[in-house]
């Protein structure tokens, strides 16, 4: 087989996925906020009322301006010393307004109050976070767990996850993973994707009980409807492989493309791949090699090689030998290595070599050491001899 068919074959191969797992760090690192933004009710509009009520404005006599101002500053001077009385209206949410904003003394100012004054469980999950994270407060676990714990006591959903994901990283107590799986249940039962997601995690982890891969399909499906990107890439390597689910190329790369839509680097490269074969989806290799470039410049190794591949050989996107060598020595400096692209690029002249090895040098921002291939030895005649 020659070394082209060889890179034709090579890329057609699905990347085999490494084992879903659940390090600490990275579940606590899903944990994060987002409430939806209070937008303010829109104005009607009636040009007939309009009029009329600037006619008034021009008939009323005019206010001693004066007066006006005075009132204004004593308004303005007694607003700096008591604080505004806090609304009850939970609409009315000036701590996660700050929050969002990235105001978070603000935020943890208002929210304080909030929760000790009304009780507030949006409020006290709002503490946990902040001082879960150390934003506007120091870090402190204990008391980010303590506010969690208050507000999942009261049914808050996003509390429940986040003291879940606090127990089982050990943080502002001993690590408890049964505590925290039981939490999970709790709130993906309250429609959480997320714990729904780091709850088929357990599943598959098989520690905490019993490894079940059908159980973890069930979970992954609730998160991934909920639009949970990872749950999305998670079940459609199990479509893709038929773990827990019956193989369906189809469903693993519809499930991939929403995955990839919403900026999933590891689905941008396996639709990608999926794409330029043909796999589940109509072929496209155009389109799987602009996703390829998308995901290698974000850092893929993987989506790098085969990006390297592509342009080495000239499949789906125009041939250029320096670009390939550039991308397979960036691949190479993030693990991923290739022997083939090694033999294909060693070819290449000391002027190419030195201009992809600049490349990528300026990728890495001119502090990685970049060493291309060994060049391909000079072919030199046999001896003469003599007859």
């Amino acid at each position: 087989m020659t070394v082209k068919a060889r890179l034709a074959a090579g890329l057609l191969r699905a990347v085999v996925m490494a084992a879903i797992s659940l390090p600490a760090t990275t579940a606590y690192a899903q944990l994060q906020l987002t409430p939806q933004p209070q937008s303010p009710p829109a104005k009607k509009s009636d040009s007939g009322v309009q009029k009329r009520q600037d006619a008034k404005k021009k008939a009323a006599p005019k206010k001693d301006t004066q007066k006006s101002t005075d009132s204004q500053k004593a308004a303005k001077d007694a607003s700096k010393t008591e604080p505004q009385p806090l609304s009850d209206n939970p609409n009315v949410d000036l701590a996660f307004g700050a929050y969002q904003r990235g105001r978070y003394r603000e935020a943890f100012e208002i929210a304080s109050r909030r929760a000790q004054e009304l009780g507030d469980q949006k409020a006290m999950t709002l503490l946990g976070e902040l001082y879960a994270n150390g934003q506007g407060i120091k870090r402190d676990d204990a008391k980010a767990a303590e506010w969690y714990k208050q507000a999942a006591d009261r049914g808050d959903r996003e509390a429940t996850f986040g003291l879940a994901m606090l127990r089982m990283a050990g943080r502002g107590g001993p690590a408890n993973k049964e505590e925290a799986a039981k939490l999970l249940a709790f709130a993906a039962r309250l429609g959480s994707a997320r714990a729904a997601y780091n709850l088929a995690l357990l599943n598959i982890e098989g520690q905490v009980f019993p490894q079940n891969l059908s159980r973890a399909a069930e979970l992954f499906r609730q998160a991934a409807d909920a639009g949970n990107p990872e749950a999305q890439y998670a079940l459609a390597t199990f479509y893709k492989e038929g773990r827990g689910v019956e193989k369906n190329p189809v469903e693993a790369a519809r499930l991939l493309k929403a995955a990839a839509l919403a900026n999933n680097l590891d689905a941008q490269v396996e639709y990608a791949i999926a794409l330029f074969n043909g796999s589940g989806t109509p072929k496209d290799e155009a389109a799987a090699v602009a996703l390829l470039w998308k995901a290698a410049r974000r850092g893929s190794p993987i989506a790098q090689n085969r990006l390297a591949r592509v342009l080495a050989s000239g499949i789906g996107a125009p041939k250029d030998m320096t670009e390939a060598l550039k991308w397979h020595l960036i691949a190479k400096s993030g693990g991923n290595g290739d022997p083939m692209l090694d033999e294909m690029l060693a070819p290449l002249s000391a002027e190419s070599r030195a201009k992809a090895e600049d490349g990528a040098r300026r990728w890495f921002g001119g502090r990685a050491a970049v060493q291309s291939p060994p060049p391909a030895p000079a072919l030199t005649p046999a001896p003469a001899t003599r007859p």
